[in-house]
């Protein structure tokens, strides 16, 4: 890890690649967009055999995403201009944005390509070198990119890829004196670990995304309950519910709570669970051995706390050696549970009723997180109000997940702080740089 800093660090002081004009940095980049969906196929694969990820998801979330991402940041690049501040007659004040230098990413295991490029591709298009650190169960995609990056013309050194576990790798990046900006998307126990780095090393900034607990709010009066309940089911359990952004609170108003419950659970006792090289499968693996023992004992706990499962809340397809889970529904959720609380990060959906639009609210709020939420109704008013209300990043109204890379992602609380995607992405990649010109 040292060797791969001083690698960046030397490629960014000599100029090779953050003293190229804009337009061929551009060039470049396009270049990369175009090999990954030129190699759609093989790196879908190779992110599969490493994290579990259902075919038709990883293909349109992993190299779709990655490569529709170099893209966006390849023609945003040479948009970004400086200013001219409004001085007196006698002086020119000019503010430059400039390359922060050396960036450091560590990414999870769950989307590692899509994920990646979002640091990777605004890091880059700013003039930065990288050094990136995959998760240990989930580098093959992410080491691939780096040698079609490099195939692409984008010079040796530039970009630095560092496998390991992260208690070694991670830690030795985090403390690294040669690292400007930290960018991070991963637990909070690890976010706070980075933090405690910067400040006992050279106080480098971090960007943190670190998951959530989101709401998903139904009104009686959504315009499809049916629509809504598919939406729904596949906002929590697709990827076996290993997404961040993840509706794993259901808020049912209580009015319909029995009939939606229903539709739910037809939902999901109709997803086709396994093999994720298999086309017609539509939910995949769960990670690890660690990750299902850790979804499995929050079923210990919700059964402990009240909570009533509806369907699933068991491993299924042990025979195959995979690791596999029941998409799962509780109800009788509470606000004191762990299951209302905790972020389970498979595919557990908790239920929990309420009566009224404040009662909504209070509930969707009633976290520590903040990252994403999702309204169902077909009041305008109330859409907007619950918009305003929400404490979160994230929030949609009548659908859930999907938003493309023209809006920013980020969180409030204990989801972190700063934004991957969108034009704002490039703020955590540069620096400001005032000259004041006595004339």
């Amino acid at each position: 890890m040292d060797r791969a800093v001083a690698s960046a660090r030397a490629a960014f002081r000599d100029g090779r690649w953050s003293g190229l004009a804009p337009g061929a940095r551009k060039k470049v980049l396009h270049a990369i967009a175009d090999r990954i969906e030129a190699e759609a196929l093989a790196l879908t694969v190779l992110g599969i055999r490493d994290n579990g990820t259902e075919f038709a998801m990883a293909l349109k979330a992993e190299a779709g995403s990655a490569a529709g991402t170099f893209r966006y940041y390849a023609e945003a690049l040479d948009k970004v201009s400086g200013e001219v501040a409004p001085t007196a007659p006698d002086v020119l004040g000019l503010v430059h944005r400039v390359p922060v230098g050396v960036v450091g990413a560590i990414v999870p295991w769950n989307f590692p390509l899509m994920i990646g490029a979002w640091k990777l591709a605004p890091a880059l298009a700013m003039g930065n070198s990288v050094v990136l650190k995959p998760a240990e169960s989930a580098s093959l995609s992410l080491l691939r990119l780096a040698g079609l990056a490099l195939e692409c013309g984008l010079p040796p050194g530039v970009l630095n890829v560092v496998t390991g576990p992260g208690s070694d790798t991670g830690a030795a990046l985090a403390a690294s004196m040669g690292v400007d900006v930290l960018a991070f998307t991963g637990s909070g126990a690890t976010g706070r670990r980075l933090l405690e780095a910067s400040a006992a090393s050279n106080l480098k900034r971090v960007w943190l995304e670190l998951g959530g607990k989101s709401p998903n709010i139904v009104f009686a009066d959504a315009p499809d309950l049916a629509h809504a309940a598919k939406v729904s089911a596949m906002g929590i359990f697709r990827n076996s519910g290993q997404v961040c952004v993840a509706g794993s609170r259901l808020l049912v108003e209580r009015r319909i709570h029995d009939e939606f419950v229903t539709m739910l659970k037809a939902e999901a006792e109709a997803l086709r669970v396994g093999d994720p090289l298999d086309l017609q499968t539509q939910i995949g693996a769960v990670n690890s051995e660690i990750q299902l023992r850790q979804n499995l004992s929050f079923m210990d706990m919700a059964r402990a706390e009240g909570g009533d499962i509806v369907t699933g809340g068991h491993r299924i397809r042990e025979d195959t050696g995979g690791t596999y889970m029941a998409p799962t529904i509780v109800t009788r959720v509470g606000p004191d549970t762990a299951l209302f609380r905790r972020e389970v990060f498979g595919p557990v959906l908790a239920v929990t009723p309420f009566d009224t639009e404040a009662e909504a609210l209070a509930l969707a709020n009633a976290t520590d997180y903040g990252l994403a939420a999702g309204i169902w109704t077909s009041n305008l008013t109330r859409a907007h109000r619950m918009v305003a209300g929400i404490r979160a990043g994230v929030v949609h109204v009548n659908t859930y997940g999907g938003s493309d890379m023209t809006v920013p992602l980020g969180g409030v609380g204990q989801s972190g702080n700063g934004h991957d995607k969108s034009l704002h992405a490039l703020d955590k990649y540069t620096d400001l740089k005032t000259a004041w010109i006595q004339l």
